[in-house]
């Protein structure tokens, strides 16, 4: 199963979920690798140094050359500390990724294609878009089999939701990608927020929402500040548990 994290929304939490699922969904036993789609790295800086990233970022041996044919599947696949999960890091020069696909034939289907080499190695595959809704967006929902959305419990969480669904709708043309859930994150029950957040996606026809949402938890930020996951940071954490949670609602809807 190929499940990419997208949001054009920044501050939603992507990076966040997909590096605490796949950690999750590692921990259950199954065999994971994460993709970092993003060039701002932050699903790379979840599991390395900041300077084994920027190390990651110079080279080829990333996302953007195994995307364009200057690096290898294992010369991009890197273990993480967590057995059973591997993550391919992303680089700064993302940035020109766009430009490079607009002078190639076929290029949409670049990732779906590489994917296709290595996705029998794998029982899950998690890609972290990047918070744009342009071609290489696009890309990486045609290479998935679902897209999980998180959506931030904030004043303005929901804002531009529509455009991405429009957005998938037109990648939906030619690919079978279908939504595995919103997911809510940033919890505080004591503000109104979740509650306006719950109430408007209930009322969002044939949307699927997943039962656990992700509360607001600072152990998320001490995880994050020594690159790891906060699964195995500080496994009895609140937020560990959702997470947890958020994995067992995964392993249901891939069966």
């Amino acid at each position: 199963m190929i499940i990419s994290v997208a949001n054009n929304k920044g501050g939603s939490g992507k990076s966040t979920t997909c590096a605490n699922l796949g950690a999750a969904l590692a921990q259950a036993g199954r065999r994971v690798l994460l993709i970092d789609g993003d060039m701002q790295m932050n699903l790379s800086l979840s599991f390395f140094e900041e300077e084994e990233v920027l190390a990651f970022s110079e080279g080829s041996a990333n996302l953007l050359g195994f995307l364009q044919g200057e690096a290898k599947a294992e010369e991009v696949i890197r273990p993480t500390r967590l057995a059973g999960l591997s993550v391919i890091p992303s680089s700064a020069k993302m940035s020109g990724l766009e430009g490079w696909m607009a002078g190639r034939r076929g290029s949409a289907q670049v990732l779906t294609k590489k994917l296709a080499t290595i996705a029998g190695e794998y029982e899950v595959i998690l890609i972290d878009a990047p918070p744009t809704l342009g071609q290489w967006t696009a890309a990486i929902l045609s290479a998935s089999d679902r897209v999980i959305i998180p959506v931030e419990a904030a004043p303005w969480g929901l804002f531009g939701l529509a455009n991405l669904f429009d957005f998938l709708k037109n990648v939906q043309k030619k690919s079978a990608v279908s939504v595995m859930g919103v997911l809510v994150t940033k919890v505080d029950e004591r503000k109104n927020y979740y509650r306006q957040t719950m109430e408007t996606l209930a009322d969002l026809p044939d949307i699927p929402v997943f039962d656990t949402v992700i509360h607001v938890d600072s152990a998320v930020e001490w995880a994050q500040d020594v690159s790891r996951t906060v699964v195995e940071y500080k496994k009895n954490s609140r937020s560990a548990k959702e997470y947890a949670a958020l994995a067992k609602e995964v392993e249901a809807l891939c069966r």
